[in-house]
């Protein structure tokens, strides 16, 4: 099959390393269209897999805008919507995997007459859009997709709450290559020795800066940890938020944290560093859709602490392969972690659990059968 792939970003976020999985075995045939220039560009080239900027202009839509400034756009999109119709017309559908990527394809779908796919990493909920984001994004997968590949059971049912058709939605949750986070034990040694973590109970937390990504929790839990227990941040602000940055660096000064917090910004060697932890943290305030970090952490044999809410419901059982907190309770995160601190024997093998169930249950490969199946049904409208 010949797929036409339709991404808004030129970062590689959750969605965007989703994409080159799900790309790779169709690398032959396939394009990746980018709606931005970035280091996403530079990965997807990496493993081979052919990609294309369609445009060089901003769209000048985010995820809590306004109907007017939803208008707005519309005239900036037609040269790309057009440039994507004539695109897709050597190609057997278009995949949409974001929700501006959406909006594009739906149109280019009516008129180069091509099935539309659209790959749901979002909960369409208030606490991460606005009314009018959702209903154009719903309205737009109801009237032209043939299929919503939704990541999570949360993420569905957002979708399904929101008005979207049950009928074309199914689930697929992200897949991973087990073998990508298999790390050389001496390298991690030599990360925790520069990083000075040796000696430390290490708790690792591994998103973009963003306040409803939660580090200020972790922050505020560790004020009430014993003082062995070391939090290193790896990422940093995207989309405007580098206030919360300052946000955290003063929390870090008001708990009197400054030789227990590591800012490491943006990271390539992140199963390196998950494995130099003793623990990962997940502390999202909102239902995260899926929450890739806490697979990677998983199979990187490592306990997760994850936030009980969303996608993350769906992958940890309480005690049996990682823990789970109520969001946004530093004290309860703190119990945990303590826990873990005190119970290293019961932590591991509750880590050791995680690391084979993910490995069996989000394998790239079978998780890629999954998505083939789906695209096979597919009719085509040409």
């Amino acid at each position: 099959m010949k797929i036409l792939f339709l991404d808004q970003s030129g970062k590689p976020g959750g969605a965007e390393l989703c994409l080159i999985d799900i790309a790779k075995p169709y690398q032959d045939t396939c394009l990746v269209g980018l709606f931005a220039d970035g280091s996403f560009r530079s990965l997807l080239e990496e493993n081979h897999i052919p990609v294309q900027i369609l445009t060089t202009q901003a769209i000048q839509v985010r995820k809590e805008s306004s109907l007017i400034t939803g208008l707005g756009s519309i005239g900036q999109l037609l040269p790309l919507i057009v440039k994507v119709a004539q695109l897709a017309r050597k190609y057997d559908c278009i995949y949409a995997n974001t929700q501006k990527a959406l909006v594009v394809g739906a149109i280019a779908s009516f008129l180069s007459r091509r099935p539309l796919v659209y790959h749901l990493h979002d909960i369409l909920s208030s606490e991460h859009f606005s009314q009018t984001n959702r209903r154009i994004a719903v309205t737009a997968a109801n009237r032209f997709a043939s299929l919503v590949i939704a990541n999570s059971q949360a993420s569905k049912i957002a979708f399904l709450e929101a008005g979207g058709r049950a009928d074309i939605t199914e689930i697929v949750y992200n897949g991973f290559n087990p073998k990508n986070y298999q790390t050389d034990k001496f390298a991690v040694n030599q990360i925790r020795e520069k990083l000075e973590l040796n000696g430390k109970f290490v708790v690792g937390h591994f998103s973009r800066l963003a306040p409803w990504k939660g580090q200020h929790i972790l922050l505020e839990a560790l004020a009430q940890c014993p003082e062995q227990v070391t939090a290193i941040l790896v990422g940093d602000a995207l989309f405007g938020e580098q206030d919360y940055v300052q946000q955290l660096h003063r929390l870090v000064t008001t708990l009197k944290l400054e030789n227990r917090v590591k800012f490491l910004g943006f990271r390539s060697d992140i199963p390196q560093l998950m494995t130099a932890c003793d623990l990962v943290a997940h502390t999202s305030t909102a239902p995260e859709p899926f929450g890739r970090v806490i697979v990677e952490a998983m199979l990187c044999g490592k306990p997760v602490v994850a936030a009980a809410s969303g996608g993350a419901m769906e992958l940890i059982e309480h005690g049996i392969n990682g823990f789970l907190a109520t969001p946004g309770k530093p004290q309860e995160l703190a119990q945990v972690i303590t826990a873990c601190l005190n119970n290293s024997h019961e932590t591991a093998a509750i880590a050791n659990r995680g690391q084979t169930v993910a490995s069996q249950r989000f394998d790239v490969d079978n998780i890629n059968k999954q998505i083939a199946q789906l695209l096979s049904r597919l009719g085509t409208k040409a």
